[in-house]
């Protein structure tokens, strides 16, 4: 590929561009001794290849006088693929410029882990003889127990691991701590069974077959079966059904419908319902013995969660589009806030981040990386390209895993295949963990930084729910930059969920062949030739002034600083901008003046402080910036009086969203003892005439109804006579 150092060198500056005077073409082969020779001194190393990252670090660990990874970190990255493999190759030196300086920078601060210990104890699901086939791959290795799900096949006559037989009623759980619950039903009980098939000899319908139990629907009732067992009393008409539950670490279902229905199964839970299926789950099966870590992917805040408040149901976008399970609602959950909020679930959190996404407050937030960490790499990525000569930057998120693989197999297609482009040279890919962990704040933070487009690379590592969630949040931010003149065509997913697993898989590396017109090759893969057109669309519009500001930890933080600047470079700002529902995180409350009677209901149920009082008059109070439109105002207030508006207010330079304003306010209500206003005219009103014909409220206790709380007490202590146990 087009590799050149000196200029290189240039657009990364002196520092990120040190050590960037000669370029090694064939380095982890020919000249392999000039990294031996860079392992000897005692700088970071940068190597900008990935798939030799396991020769790098094996000559590193030979290389005498080499500091080990663990005093002088080695980090690698992929220039060839995402850049030097293209058509575009010749104008991508600001990409290669921009990637290796992300590469540069210090790795993300360490989370918490989320552990696992697995004993080895593992629960097969299924047909006797697939079940049987499967704990034979396993039993060497780990302790088996087999769960017959139906009444045929054939058992092994040694009695080698545990076999039962029933109907599986519950499976939850994760690696280590899974729980079973079975109902076993069957007249043989095969702890008692002997095997001896005197029971299938005898039985006159062949209702018994060798999985040793009695198919009831064929069963006539001759017990000849019986009789024949009678020594080791394994049948038994009569025995009532049995409730089972175990404990297993670990679980392959080999029914043709999963146990757990699960786009992302917990970690443990294996589906096979074909033999590559199969030899897969039982390979990875074999290895998960002992302890295990992962990452804590979030973080959650439930003082600003907007879930519930009060046993009312608010947000609850997380739940809905968590495909692991992972989510629950408390609504019960009594806090501080005087309200409830969700659970998650860390062991069963796989890390896609689509409920950090959807959260409108930020209460759920992704922790690997933080947002901060990702802010500062696309920050680095686009002031890099810019600073080399780059326009038009689209920043393309894709994940580790089959991201990468799609993107890999772009590059290696365009270098022989004439129909196909690769990735092209203002195309900068991001790489992180799961593609839905990224969201509206930093998709507007990346186009205020100077990406003219943000795309998301999707495959089928994504599930529906997240592809909806992504797309529905891709709607609000168009909408935003529409609104501000920015035009169209800033977001969009790329599709390649229907790649196949030729393109995807890896070649050896070497010199192209010459390309003739395709000649002599096989057609490309149609999906992938897809995802090569979809990467070459046509820039949108961009700031004209790219912001320098650091992304924040806050979700909410960081919006306001991209929408300032944002505004800042629109031609025009409008007052307001609707917003699609109902995903806006965004928007204004409408209230019905004439059904609402300040009872301020809503007040105490607002988790972001939206809304507020007036300790000097009755007023409902709203200040929009606060507003994450989770509706818990709405479901809280008794008269209904309450509406949602998904918008952007930008009024005043936006200055607006930030200030008071009052939604509903009344003729305050005096104490008729003491005048000190304690109420609203209407309320108070409303309150006397529907207590007036209540035997409780006549005479003086009518007329507390019309005093503040203290001169009720005096009242009642000064005319002990009128007191009433309930005033009491």
């Amino acid at each position: 590929m087009p590799l050149d150092g000196p200029a290189l060198r240039r657009a990364l500056g002196p520092d990120a561009g040190a050590g960037l005077e000669t370029v090694h073409s064939t380095l982890c082969r020919r000249e392999a001794g000039a990294f031996q020779r860079a392992a000897k001194g005692g700088d970071a190393l940068l190597v900008a290849c990935t798939q030799e990252s396991r020769l790098f670090l094996e000559l590193n660990e030979e290389t005498e006088g080499a500091a080990g990874v663990a005093e002088r970190p080695i980090r690698f990255v992929n220039i060839r693929e995402s850049g030097g493999w293209s058509k575009d190759a010749h104008a991508a030196l600001p990409k290669l410029a921009a990637l290796i300086a992300a590469a540069q920078l210090p790795p993300a601060e360490p989370v918490p882990v989320v552990s696992y210990v697995s004993a080895g104890r593992v629960l097969v699901i299924g047909p006797a003889d697939a079940a049987t086939r499967a704990a034979r791959m396993l039993a060497d290795k780990l302790d088996v127990t087999i769960l017959l799900s139906r009444a045929a096949g054939t058992l092994p006559q040694e009695r080698t691991m545990a076999v039962h037989a029933g109907t599986l009623t519950s499976l939850t759980g994760w690696l280590g701590a899974f729980a079973a619950s079975w109902t076993s039903a069957n007249p043989i009980d095969l702890d008692l069974c002997t095997r001896c098939n005197a029971c299938i000899a005898a039985c006159p319908e062949q209702a018994i077959d060798f999985s040793y139990q009695i198919d009831l629907a064929k069963c006539t009732g001759h017990r000849e079966c019986v009789r024949v067992c009678e020594a080791a009393g394994a049948i038994d008409f009569e025995r009532a059904a049995q409730e089972v539950s175990e404990s297993f670490d670990l679980v392959l279902d080999l029914g043709a419908v999963a146990q757990i229905a699960l786009h992302q199964p917990p970690q443990g839970y294996f589906h096979a319902t074909d033999d590559a299926a199969l030899i897969d789950a039982v390979l990875q099966l074999r290895e998960s013995v002992g302890e295990f870590e992962k990452p804590k992917f979030f973080n959650y805040k439930q003082k600003i969660c907007a879930h519930s408040r009060n046993e009312q149901i608010g947000c609850v976008a997380c739940i809905e589009v968590c495909s692991a399970g992972a989510i629950r609602s408390d609504a019960s959950l009594k806090g501080r806030t005087g309200g409830g909020g969700i659970v998650v679930e860390p062991h069963l959190c796989v890390g896609c981040g689509a409920c950090t996404t959807v959260c409108p407050s930020g209460a759920l937030s992704y922790a690997t990386p933080r947002p901060e960490a990702l802010g500062s790499r696309i920050r680095t990525l686009l002031a890099t390209y810019a600073r080399a000569g780059g326009r038009d930057a689209a920043l393309l998120i894709h994940s580790q895993g089959a991201g990468a693989r799609v993107i890999g197999a772009l590059g290696r297609a365009a270098r022989t295949d004439a129909t196909v482009r690769g990735l092209p040279a203002r195309v900068l890919p991001l790489e992180v963990w799961h593609t839905a962990s990224v969201g509206i704040d930093l998709w507007l933070s990346a186009v205020a930084l100077g990406a003219a487009q943000v795309w998301v690379l999707m495959t089928e590592e994504e599930a529906p729910d997240y592809r909806r969630a992504v797309a529905a949040q891709m709607e609000v931010a168009q909408a935003i930059l529409t609104g501000l003149g920015f035009g169209a065509g800033h977001f969009a997913i790329v599709d390649a969920a229907g790649v196949g697993v030729d393109a995807l898989a890896v070649r050896p590396s070497g010199p192209a062949p010459a390309v003739v017109a395709n000649r002599g090759r096989a057609a490309p893969d149609p999906a992938l030739a897809a995802v090569d057109r979809a990467l070459a669309a046509a820039p949108a519009t961009g700031v004209g002034r790219h912001a320098t500001f650091t992304v924040q930890a806050d979700k909410r933080s960081t919006l306001d600083l991209a929408l300032d600047h944002l505004m800042q470079c629109a031609a025009v700002v409008p007052d307001a901008i609707a917003l699609p529902a109902p995903a806006s995180p965004f928007g204004n409350l409408i209230v019905d003046t004439a059904a609402c009677t300040l009872c301020l209901a809503c007040v105490g149920a607002c988790p972001e402080a939206a809304l507020a009082d007036n300790s000097d008059r009755p007023q409902l109070r709203f200040f929009e910036k606060n507003c994450v439109q989770c509706g818990l105002c709405a479901t809280t207030c008794p008269e209904d009086a309450i509406r949602l508006e998904p918008r952007l207010l930008l009024a005043d330079g936006g200055k607006a969203r930030a200030q008071a304003r009052v939604l509903n306010e009344a003729e305050p209500f005096c104490c008729v003892r003491c005048g000190k206003p304690f109420g609203t005219l209407r309320a108070i009103e409303l309150m006397v005439s529907k207590l007036s014909g209540h035997a409780m409220f006549q005479g003086a206790a009518a007329a507390r109804l019309k005093m503040c709380g203290d001169c009720r007490i005096i009242d009642i202590h000064t005319d002990p006579g009128e007191v009433r146990i309930d005033e009491l």
